[in-house]
C-alpha cells in the first residue's frame, strides 16, 4: 500500500514538472510571436528592390532616372542590370563597398587623361558614401534603400560614361572635321566592368579602356607634367621687344631664362649672371626651339617670342586635344605600320610601337589640307609619270600658263586632248591659254619621268578617294625648312629610297644597287609589295619625343582650336 502511495506521488510530481516545461515552452513561443528577434536588413536586397522599380524589366522602354536626373548610360545600364537579374554590382551584403572606394580613387586620376572627374558623378558618389558610412555606424537599419540604389546606379553610370570617353573620346570627330576616315576604337564597357568587379580590381578595368599605345601614354605623361607646371603658376609671359641674341643683357633675358628653366631646357641655378644671354642660355634656347618646331638659331626673333609667350594653360589645352585625338583612333595599327604626322611634318615607320625609320615630310598647305585617313601601301613605282589631277590643273597649272606660256616646256609637261583612253597629244605651245577658263579646262597634263617630275623618282601608292600618296620630290631644299606645308595634299618624304628598301625588305633581291640601277635607267617600274603596309595619316601637335621630352608644333590647320572649343562646350554643358 505504501509502495502504491509513493508511486502515485512520483507520477504527480513528474506530471507537474512536464506541465511546467510545456507551459514554459508555450510562454516562450507566445513571447516570440509578440517580440520577434531583430534581423539585420540585407543591403543588397534592399538596393535590388529599388533597382527593379527604377530600371524596369525586359521590354521596358524610356530613359532611366536617378536622383531626378537621367543617367548618361541609359542605353547600356538597363541591360547591365537585367543581365545580372538586378543583383547590385557595388552593394554587397556586408556593405563593405571596397570596389566603390577603389573606383572613386581611380576616378580622381582621370584628370591625367584630360578628363574632368566631376563629370562622372564624383561629388554625388562621395556624398552618398559619406552618408551611408555615417548611417551604418549606428545600424544597418538606418541606411535608406534609396541611397543604396542611388550609389549603385551612379557608380555604374560613372564607370560606363568615363569608360566611353576613354574608348571613344568625348567629341565625335566628324562633328568638327567633315572628312574623317580613321577606324575608331571599340570596347565592351559592361564586360570590362563585370571583369573588374569579379577580380576586385575596378581601377585595372578602367585602365584597360585607355588607349594602350605608346603615343597616348606619352602624351598623358606630358599632360601630367604640364598640369603640375600650371598648378605651380606656370611661367611668366615673355615681354615684347627687339630680337635678342647671345651676348645681350637685360630684363628680357632674365625672363627668357625663367621660362626655359620652368620647362627644363636650362638650369636657372647654374647662371652666374641671370640677365646675360650666355652660351648655356643659347644652348637651352636651341633645345626649346627644336622641341617646338622652330628654326634652332639660338636667337629670340618674332616666331620664337610668340611661342615663348604661350602659357602653361594653353599648352595643357593642346595636350588635351591630342589625347582626345588618340582616343578616336583604332588600336589595330598593324604589326608594322607607317604614321604620317601632318602637323609634325614627319613620317615614321614603326614595329611593335617603336620607330625603326623616321624622316622629315612636306604636307599640304592650309588651303589644300592633307586629310586624315588610313590605307595600305600596296605598290612602289620607280620613275613615275605624273598625270596632273583635274583640280590641280585648274588651280595650279592653268594660272601659271597664263603668266608664262612656256611653263609646260620648262617643266616637261605633255598635253592631251582629254582624259579618255588613247586621247590625242597636242602641241601645248599652240594653245592660247589666256582664253581658257578654269571651269572648261578639259586637257590632260602629263609629266614624264625625269629630274623635274613633281613625284620625284619613287612613288608609294595606297589607294584612297583623295588621290593622296607619298613620293619623292625634286625640291629637296624644302626639307631644310622648319615648317613644311608646301604641297597640294600629298606627302613628300626626304628618304624615299630608305622607305622603298624597308617595304621590299622581305625580298633579298631588292638591294640599294638594284633600285638605283632602275632609277638610272629612266624606265617606269611598278613593283607590288608582298605584304602591304598600313599607313595612317594623322594630325597631332604634341607628342613625347624619343628623349622623353614633350614636342609641340604649330596648329597649321587650326584643328586644335576647333577641338578645344568643342571640348570646352561639352564641359560647360556637363556642368549645367
Amino acid at each position: 500500500m505504501e509502495t502504491q502511495v509513493v508511486m502515485m506521488r512520483t507520477r504527480k510530481t513528474t506530471l507537474r514538472a512536464a506541465a511546467a516545461v510545456v507551459a514554459a515552452v508555450l510562454a516562450a513561443a507566445s513571447a516570440c510571436r509578440r517580440h520577434p528577434p531583430a534581423v539585420a536588413p540585407n543591403p543588397a536586397e534592399l538596393a535590388r528592390t529599388v533597382l527593379i522599380e527604377r530600371v524596369g524589366t525586359e521590354g521596358t522602354e524610356g530613359p532611366v532616372f536617378c536622383r531626378r536626373d537621367r543617367v548618361c548610360g541609359s542605353d547600356v545600364l538597363p541591360g547591365f542590370y537585367r543581365k545580372r537579374d538586378f543583383r547590385p554590382a557595388w552593394i554587397d551584403d556586408r556593405l563593405a563597398l571596397g570596389n566603390a572606394r577603389a573606383f572613386v580613387a581611380a576616378l580622381r586620376q582621370v584628370d591625367q587623361d584630360g578628363l574632368n572627374p566631376e563629370n562622372y558623378h564624383l561629388a554625388a558618389v562621395e556624398s552618398l558614401l559619406a552618408g551611408i558610412d555615417a548611417a551604418r555606424t549606428k545600424s544597418l537599419g538606418n541606411v535608406r534603400p534609396e541611397d543604396l540604389a542611388d550609389l549603385e546606379m551612379l557608380l555604374t553610370d560613372g564607370f560606363l560614361l568615363c569608360g566611353s570617353h576613354l574608348v571613344h573620346g568625348q567629341v565625335d570627330p566628324e562633328t568638327i572635321q567633315s572628312e574623317w576616315f580613321i577606324k575608331g576604337r571599340v570596347g565592351d564597357l559592361a564586360a570590362a566592368l563585370e571583369k573588374g568587379l569579379a577580380a576586385g580590381d575596378v581601377p585595372a578595368a578602367l585602365d584597360s579602356l585607355r588607349p594602350a599605345n605608346s603615343f597616348y601614354r606619352g602624351i598623358r605623361k606630358a599632360h601630367i607634367e604640364y598640369a603640375a607646371l600650371a598648378a605651380a603658376g606656370g611661367w611668366p609671359g615673355f615681354p615684347p621687344g627687339p630680337k635678342i641674341v647671345k651676348g645681350d643683357r637685360g630684363a628680357r633675358v632674365t625672363v627668357l631664362r625663367q621660362i626655359l628653366a620652368a620647362m627644363g631646357d636650362v638650369t636657372e641655378e647654374a647662371a652666374p649672371e641671370p640677365e646675360l644671354f650666355d652660351d648655356a642660355l643659347e644652348a637651352g634656347l636651341k633645345r626649346f626651339q627644336d622641341r617646338h618646331g622652330l628654326e634652332p638659331d639660338g636667337a629670340v626673333g618674332s616666331a620664337t617670342a610668340a611661342v615663348l609667350n604661350t602659357s602653361a594653360e594653353e599648352r595643357l589645352k593642346q595636350l588635351r586635344a591630342n589625347l582626345e585625338r588618340w582616343r578616336w583612333i583604332t588600336e589595330e595599327l598593324g604589326e608594322r605600320f607607317v604614321i604620317v604626322n601632318v602637323a609634325g611634318f614627319e613620317v615614321g615607320v614603326f614595329e611593335a610601337g617603336q620607330a625603326v625609320l623616321l624622316m622629315p615630310a612636306i604636307v599640304g598647305r592650309a588651303y589644300r589640307q592633307t586629310p586624315d585617313f588610313s590605307g595600305k601601301i600596296s605598290t612602289i613605282t620607280f620613275n613615275p609619270a605624273w598625270n596632273v589631277p583635274p583640280k590641280l590643273a585648274r588651280e595650279d597649272i592653268l594660272p601659271k600658263l597664263k603668266k608664262d606660256p612656256s611653263y609646260l616646256q620648262k617643266k616637261g609637261f605633255r598635253v592631251f586632248q582629254n582624259w579618255s583612253d588613247g586621247a590625242r597629244e597636242i602641241d601645248g605651245g599652240a594653245v592660247d591659254w589666256s582664253q581658257i577658263k578654269a571651269d572648261s579646262l578639259s586637257f590632260k597634263f602629263r609629266q614624264d619621268p625625269g629630274p623635274q617630275n613633281a613625284l620625284g623618282r619613287i612613288l608609294f601608292l595606297f589607294p584612297n578617294k583623295f588621290d593622296v600618296y607619298m613620293h619623292d620630290t625634286p625640291e629637296r631644299y624644302l626639307f631644310t625648312q622648319a615648317v613644311r606645308d608646301f604641297s597640294s595634299g600629298c606627302i613628300r618624304i626626304e628618304k624615299p629610297l630608305d622607305l622603298a628598301l624597308y617595304a621590299l625588305g622581305d625580298d633579298p633581291s631588292w638591294t640599294k644597287e638594284r633600285i638605283l640601277d632602275i632609277i638610272a635607267s629612266g624606265e617606269t617600274k611598278v613593283i607590288p609589295i608582298r605584304k602591304p603596309i598600313p599607313v595612317h595619316i594623322l594630325y597631332w601637335t604634341a607628342w613625347l619625343g624619343a628623349d622623353g621630352r614633350v614636342q609641340f608644333r604649330q596648329d597649321i590647320y587650326l584643328r586644335d582650336a576647333a577641338l578645344v572649343r568643342a571640348l570646352e562646350e561639352r564641359a560647360a554643358a556637363a556642368a549645367r
